[in-house]
């Protein structure tokens, strides 16, 4: 009954709303009018014509991309596209394999079988149609506020003969069906656009997984693999396995699962959130918001977060590294495929050789000439061949016998062959100081292309034996450059000794910093808007500089570090010691870390582990430092992503706060203040995703966050469940779960020996209350640091609601 009342109400004001717009459309031109329906009796839409949503979001039109500067022609799209936003994002294209050229020509209008069709007007000729089984014109055609393009009879709004929402492109609306109409077999599924400028079909696929299992996977298409290289886990009622954050994110999900169809459909439950969920031209799930302080768009998730997680990124012949930028280099002796689809963002094309390798066949042998280049510390997920050989020569040989074997790698005695392309080659951390798993590959190239290195050697020993012979003839000139080399020397020296005795921060030259770290060769990782290199103030203090990237969000991240940490100075903040701002070069630099960020003591099995009493005194010490931005500050600092990432260690252990560029300063006569969603997944406040005016306990949240990780050396995400089941489970549920069971020290990470079971209890409860939902419940940091000193009983704090909705306990506390 109430459906029945629902649907005739939906239906009335359809009816309603119908009629307003074309008693409009009858008073005012079509030329000028805005409107969101189409007609049979009104005028067809141009290029020109576009219809918007009743609440202004959306707009549906003709708009022009990848144009072919070559062929002087234009290429042409009827889309819909964000109207609320001032930058152009196309989110669904109903032509978007088939593009038309002759703009002029082009008209949307009812066809007088009742399809929505694309015409040209001078030949009369079809286009474009919605292809459904209706014969008369008496329909009509909506853009609704979700987002949807609905064709339906004039008679009977309810019925709908056709809608966008199962044709999606790359982008999902909330309010759209994910997933599979079991009568007529549509797949309801989203595939990624081609590159920058196009939005043909691209090379990846998002769906629901076609083997029958309740999960997300996404997977190549036409790349010789269906294998998916991401799955989100199965559906347990509330959210899919993998991604246990979905609880704490600013939409309602479900997913439906009956005779006629399976899907996953989610609703946004701020009107205001402009959010765009689409499939990446680089094969990964990317969320975006709008942020109207920016005028651009802002990520927030990813799915896989590496990008060298999706399955041939950047083609055969490339190396991935997810610690550089751009991600994809061709490997030695190959060049790009194409540098204009790689401009373009579209690299699965990946590099060719730059010389043939030489093979002849001769009966069921082989003769080469090819030799093998080196490349440590790689990894190949494509599988191998597995050889009888039990040396790296007699390795080798194997595969230059096989003329399609492309390189070879031998370790543990066993000896592995890959024949044809190699795909997904991954660069994995390697250093004097580091292990890796990864092993080293021995790529075939052609014998020219390994000597070019030994003759370029030659030709350097060569260069140096002429330079002697003219140096006596050189002489003074020489003396005159040593002598002007020296003077800049001194300046240089000068310069950066004032920023090791300075208390403010320095403005670097550009090319100080250049030769301080000696061309930007020596980086020690990536930042969140840049990279950071090594550097030596008079070739004997280490600094960290870090360069930032993009233009705007750089700009934006500049300023914040030197208007927040520029003017602070505390033992647990990273010393901002100066900064470079030429042109469009913008590099801020830092004291340098030797002991790097908390995140590699936790999560990487190949560093020393952490102490119990080093752990404590980091998190006292990270403590502190946020006491002293929120209370000590003569504006209270908000950091806004507080995370192991961006916790840094001195020789000492020493916890150093870093990368202020999301920070927000908060005047002391306000308690609160009004900001775009900031930080990163899993660490942030229940409030970011209610979009409410936030306070200093967001960064409490994230803190407690970050206790859990100290603790128990691992991420907050799942973890194996210890009951016998095969299932993970979200870790700060379990958690939860062995305060419950009075069990805290199972809680404590494997690898710890000896632990102060006293303090492992403050560190439990302390996490509990700094992630309640409610952030009056927590407390503030100023309380965190007396608690960890011991000057402040802790009691028992109450189960979190978001943990308890995840256990379905309940019980109301933690212990």
């Amino acid at each position: 009954m109430c459906r029945m009342l629902e649907l005739s109400l939906f239906t009335t004001m359809l009816y309603i709303h119908i009629a307003v717009a074309l008693l409009l459309s009858l008073l005012i031109p079509a030329s000028s009018a805005t409107t969101d329906t189409i007609s049979a009796d009104q005028q067809a839409l141009t290029i020109h014509d576009k219809l918007v949503s009743q609440n202004g979001r959306y707009a549906l039109g003709f708009f022009e991309a990848g144009s072919n500067s070559s062929q002087n022609t234009s290429n042409w799209y009827l889309g819909i596209w964000f109207n609320s936003v001032s930058k152009f994002t196309p989110a669904w294209v109903a032509n978007r394999d088939d593009p038309m050229n002759n703009s002029a020509s082009l008209e949307l209008k009812i066809s007088c079988d009742g399809n929505l069709v694309i015409i040209n007007r001078f030949t009369n000729s079809l286009i474009w149609s919605t292809k459904t089984n209706t014969t008369t014109n008496g329909t009509i055609v909506m853009l609704l506020n979700n987002g949807n393009l609905v064709l339906s009879h004039t008679s009977n709004l309810s019925d709908i003969l056709w809608q966008s929402f199962d044709y999606p492109t790359d982008t999902l609306f909330p309010g759209a069906k994910f997933g599979w109409d079991k009568v007529t077999g549509l797949n309801r599924r989203l595939v990624s656009r081609k590159n920058l400028i196009s939005p043909a079909s691209g090379a990846y696929c998002d769906e629901l997984d076609p083997s029958g299992v309740n999960q997300i996977i996404l997977a190549p298409l036409s790349m010789n693999s269906s294998a998916p290289y991401w799955s989100s886990g199965v559906w347990n009622g509330q959210y899919f396995g993998s991604m246990p954050e979905m609880l704490s994110q600013g939409y309602n999900r479900s997913f439906v699962d009956n005779a006629r169809e399976k899907y996953y459909t989610f609703e946004l439950s701020h009107e205001t959130l402009v959010m765009h969920h689409v499939m990446d031209i680089s094969g990964q799930v990317k969320t975006f918001i709008w942020v109207e302080a920016l005028q651009d768009w802002d990520q927030i998730d990813a799915r896989p977060k590496a990008q060298c997680d999706v399955y041939a990124t950047c083609g055969p012949f490339a190396v991935c590294n997810d610690d550089t930028v751009p991600h994809c280099t061709c490997v030695k002796g190959f060049t790009i495929r194409s540098p204009e689809d790689w401009e373009l963002d579209n690299r699965r094309g990946g590099c060719v050789r730059n010389t043939a390798i030489d093979c002849i066949k001769n009966g069921s042998t082989s003769s080469s000439t090819d030799k093998f280049y080196s490349m440590p510390c790689v990894s190949l997920s494509q599988s191998a061949q597995e050889i009888e050989a039990t040396t790296m020569a007699e390795c080798s040989q194997v595969c230059l016998d096989y003329c399609s074997c492309t390189a070879y790698s031998f370790s543990n005695n066993r000896c592995s062959i890959w024949h044809e392309e190699l795909v997904n080659i991954r660069q994995l951390l390697c250093s004097s100081n580091i292990n890796s798993n990864g092993e080293t590959l021995y790529l075939r190239l052609a014998a020219k292309e390994v000597q070019s290195s030994g003759r370029n050697r030659r030709g350097f020993v060569i260069g140096v034996a002429t330079s002697i012979s003219i140096v006596a003839s050189g002489l003074f000139v020489f003396f005159i450059l040593i002598t002007i080399w020296r003077s800049n020397r001194k300046s240089f020296g000068r310069i950066l000794n004032s920023a090791r005795c300075s208390n403010g921060i320095i403005a670097f030259r550009y090319n100080d910093l250049q030769h301080a770290t000696k061309n930007f060769s020596d980086k020690l990782g990536e930042g969140g808007f840049g990279s950071v290199f090594k550097g030596f103030i008079n070739d004997s203090i280490a600094i960290a500089v870090k360069s930032l990237d993009c233009a705007h969000q750089g700009e934006k991240q500049f300023r914040a570090e030197v208007s927040s940490i520029g003017i602070i100075q505390h033992i647990n903040l990273v010393k901002l010691v100066g900064f470079c701002c030429e042109g469009v070069k913008r590099l801020l630099v830092y004291e340098h870390m030797p002991n790097l960020s908390l995140d590699i003591h936790l999560f990487q099995s190949h560093t020393a582990v952490l102490k119990w009493s080093t752990r404590y005194q980091i998190a006292l010490g990270v403590a502190r430092g946020l006491a002293y931005l929120h209370e000590n500050c003569r504006d209270c600092i908000i950091h806004c992503d507080i995370k192991p990432e961006n916790i840094l260690l001195d020789d000492s252990f020493v916890p150093k706060i870093a990368d202020f560029g999301m920070a927000k300063f908060l005047g002391r006569d306000f308690s609160r203040v009004l900001i775009t969603i900031r930080g990163t997944i899993g660490y942030l406040a229940p409030e970011w995703i209610s979009g409410v005016a936030i306070t200093p306990k967001v960064d409490v949240y994230a803190y407690g966050m970050v206790l859990l990780e100290i603790l128990s050396g691992r991420r907050n995400a799942c973890v194996s469940c210890s009951c016998g089941s095969n299932h993970d489970v979200y870790y700060p549920v379990h958690v939860a779960n062995k305060i419950l069971e009075e069990d805290v020290m199972t809680l404590v990470d494997h690898r710890l020996n000896d632990v102060n079971s006293t303090e492992v209890e403050i560190v439990c409860k302390l996490a509990c209350w700094c992630i309640q939902d409610d952030e009056s419940d927590r407390p503030t940091m100023g309380e965190v640091v007396k608690i960890l000193e011991g000057l402040l009983v802790i009691n028992i704090p109450p189960m979190p609601r978001l943990l308890q909705s995840i256990t379905g306990s309940s019980h109301s506390t933690c212990c």
